[in-house]
């Protein structure tokens, strides 16, 4: 205790305690806030889904919200009487449970709060897995990073990103891709003859990144060395994601029409791909001559589905750029050979024969080989802004026959998805695979039948594995 001074006379007074006024307004915006804070769960409309939104805590969480308890079901669906009998009584409670608090330090406050929280996040994180499996708990919560440590984040990967692109550029400026070890460029024959693929696959990251001075460095290249007058032969593929989808990236957040001009021109190269009997694309492709074949171990030289699958987002956008129908036309006719075909167990065969338009080797896998196929399905729903029904439809399907007869969970508790091989299963998961987690993620706010917080953990149980296949490894190394 301390002594204060007032005309003379001195008072003891305790410098961690609230003076009554603070008391008062302290009381007051307790009762505001509780008083709002039931107001909004009671009576906002469909509050249900305004909770349900914000976590994902498994489909119990939307049942419970949906039906709830025996206890709740009264409140809810009782007469409005008992609603506002239940606000006064939750109401009156909390002053009660405000004026014990107001009388404690300020220290003590704090501690309260924090053993709340621990509390309520241990119940939530119970909720996540079995005690026996050793495994870290699955917490389904939108947000769980404060804007500073959000900040830092982003601040360390711009600092990864900017420490891999200074090297690029003092070792391998031009050249499509940088050796690390050895510190030397090094052009992959995957993309023949053309050059700076690292470069334009980087411009929108540079660009979302505010890199703004090497973005322009790396515009400046383009114009001046960008040439696709090569005669060589290409995957059809790779030149695809990296140097169509790089340009378009580039024209979209920028406006700079070199990458237009310079993404068409492309495309128009890659178009002989398609001229096969069915239409399905060849691998590989020479940019000079237009003649295509497809790699020779590929089952019997069948076309692969992460490849011909993978074009649709930039072909979509060719047409839409060039007012040529011509790319979209190309990149729907996939899906209406697709759709024609009888799919094992509603499966897609990774190898699909461009000239018979039959399946080659029934194997499946969602990692190399299918993997961009499905995320391509509904990246172009929503690129559509989901007016594409047959995409959403081909995704959700096949997610369904994925769940079904690949999706399986070992004897430790982890969520996998097997490869299936002539009617077999091989429980192996590849490392491709692990893009799964965050494709069915993306996908779940848009499932069929309330599904989104079964997709949501499906979602999270494949990340956990991945994170765990790279825990594991790490420390037995």
């Amino acid at each position: 205790h301390a002594k204060k001074s007032i005309g003379g006379l001195f008072f003891h007074y305790n410098p961690t305690s609230f003076r009554l006024t603070e008391k008062f307004i302290l009381l007051l915006v307790f009762s505001a806030f509780i008083t709002l804070c039931f107001g909004a769960i009671f009576f906002l409309p469909d509050s249900s889904k305004l909770l349900s939104g914000v976590f994902f805590h498994s489909s119990a969480v939307e049942t419970n919200t949906r039906k709830g308890t025996d206890s709740d079901s009264n409140i809810v669906v009782g007469t409005d009487e008992k609603i506002l009998a239940k606000i006064r009584k939750d109401h009156e409670k909390a002053l009660v449970e405000a004026k014990d608090t107001l009388q404690k330090r300020p220290d003590e406050i704090k501690q309260d709060i924090q053993n709340e929280k621990d509390k309520v996040l241990k119940e939530g994180l119970g909720k996540g897995g079995k005690d026996d499996d050793n495994l870290p708990v699955i917490e389904y919560v939108l947000c769980m990073y404060d804007p500073y440590e959000t900040k830092e984040r982003r601040e360390k990967i711009k600092e990864m990103m900017k420490f891999a692109w200074d090297s690029y550029k003092r070792y391998a400026w031009g050249s499509n891709e940088l050796r690390p070890v050895s510190m030397q460029g090094h052009s992959s024959n995957l993309f023949g003859s053309i050059k700076g693929a690292t470069i334009v696959d980087a411009l929108d990251t540079l660009y979302v990144m505010e890199m703004y001075e090497d973005f322009e460095m790396a515009t400046e290249w383009v114009e001046k060395n960008l040439d696709f007058n090569v005669n060589a032969e290409v995957s059809v593929f790779e030149v695809n994601i990296r140097f169509v989808g790089g340009l378009l990236s580039a024209y979209y957040l920028s406006g700079k029409e070199v990458f237009r001009k310079k993404a068409i021109q492309l495309g128009e190269k890659l178009l002989p791909a398609f001229k096969t009997p069915t239409g399905i694309p060849w691998a590989l492709l020479n940019l000079k001559s237009g003649i295509g074949r497809n790699w020779p171990w590929a089952s019997g030289g069948s076309s692969i589905l992460a490849e011909y699958g993978t074009l649709h987002l930039e072909f979509m956008h060719l047409s839409k750029l060039s007012g040529n129908p011509a790319f979209a036309e190309k990149v729907m006719n996939i899906r209406k050979v697709l759709n024609r075909l009888d799919k094992p167990q509603g499966l897609y065969p990774n190898y699909l024969n461009p000239n018979s338009g039959q399946w080659g080797q029934h194997h499946v896998s969602v990692g190399g080989l299918g993997d961009s196929f499905y995320e391509y399905l509904l990246k172009a729903w929503l690129m559509s802004d989901k007016t594409d029904e047959e995409g959403k439809k081909l995704y959700y399907d096949a997610l369904q026959a994925i769940e079904t007869s690949l999706m399986r969970k070992s004897s430790g508790g982890l969520t996998y998805i097997a490869e299936w091989k002539g009617g077999l299963l091989e429980h192996k998961m590849g490392h491709l695979t692990c893009f799964a987690g965050g494709m069915i993620a993306l996908g779940a706010d848009g499932a069929p039948e309330d599904k989104t917080g079964h997709q949501m953990e499906q979602a999270a149980e494949i990340a956990r594995t991945c994170h765990e296949s790279y825990a594991r490894t790490s420390e037995s190394d």
